[in-house]
């Protein structure tokens, strides 16, 4: 019976959870209610994963309507592998916000926290079962407004949140806006929201004027929502503001859905051989991709705190992933949705570095992170881990990625674009040494004897920073995992 419906529970389980949160009562069995939820959902994603693995794409029709007058749900192995990524994220975050909510959040409104965190999870993981362009929309909405209401509640620790959040609601609006638009063309010219139906009439009609701004409204819309260079304004300050723990959630999971709305878009409604994606977009898009390496990561080295440096970082690694999507190569579309993976795992651990920083010392300043190498030892060891996965090297799953874009840029003949990869490396590699030069060559300037974080916060920041360093030294099941997705999308039927 289970085994039926994995796509309906691994969301309802979810849903379920918030309702529940929300109606009981604040501090602990509002966390617990999250966990058992989010572990939940986790396992059945698991499943589904399996599933999919063994016996190829899973759909369950909702009602007796069949596709595609009727809603379907559709996961195929990208899907699977975002929904496990997002779940797992998300279970190991929601370990991490125990503590660091409790720091950060009035006690009255851990209950309403915890009932926006798992809503926002729901859009995200709903995103990736739907198979109806219109119902991406409405869950990426459930998601974004809960995601702007997490980013406010950081005004307790910083009152710049709500400013924060209110750029990230008029951004993420007008972003909204435009995917609806271009959702609504699409539409009128096939009378289809089904993603599998609007590929096939799509590829029946002649390229027109209205077909190409309904591509070019998706596409901007679903830039902001990414943040690709320069539509990026919203991110620096949504991820510096944030409570920490919605920081590492924001950072690892949301823009990497947005990039798998982008992914099905280009792949599996328009596809690749009907041109949408020709020179002139690609130029567009590869050019836009390139200026987010390098800005992305000469803005990181100018910042003066470790959760700006990591916001700006993650504009560079959005370029990576985006550059390879619209190459359009077979091994620079297999390094983007490694790196999607990659960076998830690498930089979720990162903000939760920095958010133990806030945690003990009460800011992440630079400043204030001089000499605390020493004072935490397994902290600062977690920023090291994490740095060198950014800069991509050899043993850390930031490389495994890396190669496999240079390897398509080369293949492509695209050598300014390698130029742009290797130059980004090399920008990361000069702002993680600034901050652990910092952290454990500087003379700490606070005398106060700080503690180690404790394990509620240090487990689940190893958790994802080993699992990065664990891929990249045994990467062969992944990279498998994801060639298999990236030959599905390539050859139209993902």
């Amino acid at each position: 019976m289970i085994e039926a419906h994995l796509p309906v529970l691994v969301v309802v389980v979810l849903l379920l959870g918030a309702i529940v949160t929300v109606l009981g009562g604040g501090g602990r069995g509002s966390w617990l209610v999250a966990l058992a939820a989010v572990a939940t959902s986790f396992f059945l994603a698991l499943r589904l994963l399996e599933k999919v693995v063994s016996d190829g794409s899973v759909r369950e029709l909702l009602g007796d309507w069949p596709a595609p007058w009727g809603i379907e749900l559709h996961v195929d192995l990208l899907g699977a592998i975002i929904i496990t990524l997002v779940t797992g994220v998300g279970l190991v975050t929601t370990f991490y916000s125990y503590r660091s909510v409790r720091h950060e959040i009035a006690a009255d409104r851990v209950n309403l926290f915890y009932s926006l965190w798992l809503l926002a999870i729901t859009g995200m993981v709903g995103i990736c079962v739907t198979g109806d362009v219109f119902n991406i929309y409405v869950l990426l909405e459930v998601s974004s407004l809960a995601m702007y209401s997490l980013v406010a509640m950081g005004k307790d620790r910083d009152r710049r949140a709500l400013p924060a959040a209110f750029n990230y609601l008029v951004l993420g609006s007008i972003a909204a806006s435009f995917i609806l638009i271009g959702i609504g063309y699409l539409y009128m010219l096939t009378g289809t929201l089904n993603i599998d139906d609007l590929h096939q009439r799509l590829s029946q009609l002649p390229q027109n004027r209205t077909l190409e701004t309904a591509f070019a409204f998706l596409m901007v819309g679903l830039s902001i929502k990414v943040a690709l260079f320069p539509l990026h304004l919203w991110l620096p300050e949504a991820y510096s503001r944030a409570p920490t723990a919605v920081a590492a959630l924001l950072s690892a999971t949301a823009t990497k859905v947005g990039i798998y709305i982008t992914f099905r878009f280009v792949f599996s409604v328009f596809g690749t051989d009907t041109g949408f994606l020709g020179v002139s977009n690609s130029t567009i898009l590869l050019t836009c991709a390139a200026l987010a390496i390098v800005f992305g990561s000469l803005s990181a080295a100018r910042q003066k705190s470790l959760s700006r440096i990591l916001a700006y970082s993650s504009v560079a690694q959005i370029g990576y992933i985006v550059l390879g999507l619209a190459l359009l190569e077979k091994n620079a579309v297999e390094g983007a949705l490694l790196h999607t993976v990659f960076h998830a795992l690498m930089k979720g651990g990162l903000f939760m570095v920095a958010g133990i920083y806030i945690y003990r010392l009460g800011s992440n300043d630079l400043d204030r992170l001089r000499g605390i190498g020493r004072k935490m030892p397994w902290t600062s060891a977690a920023l090291v881990a994490g740095g060198l996965g950014m800069i991509g090297v050899p043993g850390t799953a930031g490389f495994i990625s890396k190669l496999y874009l240079l390897r398509g840029t080369i293949a492509s003949g695209e050598w300014l674009l390698t130029a742009a990869i290797l130059l980004g490396s090399i920008f990361a590699a000069i702002y993680v040494w600034r901050v652990l030069e910092i952290v454990y060559l500087q003379k700490a300037t606070d005398d106060r004897e700080i503690k180690e974080a404790p394990l509620e916060l240090l487990i689940p920041t190893w958790t994802l920073l080993g699992l990065s360093i664990a891929v990249g030294l045994h990467s062969s099941w992944v990279v498998e995992l994801l060639e298999g997705a990236a030959a599905a999308m390539l050859g139209g039927n993902g």
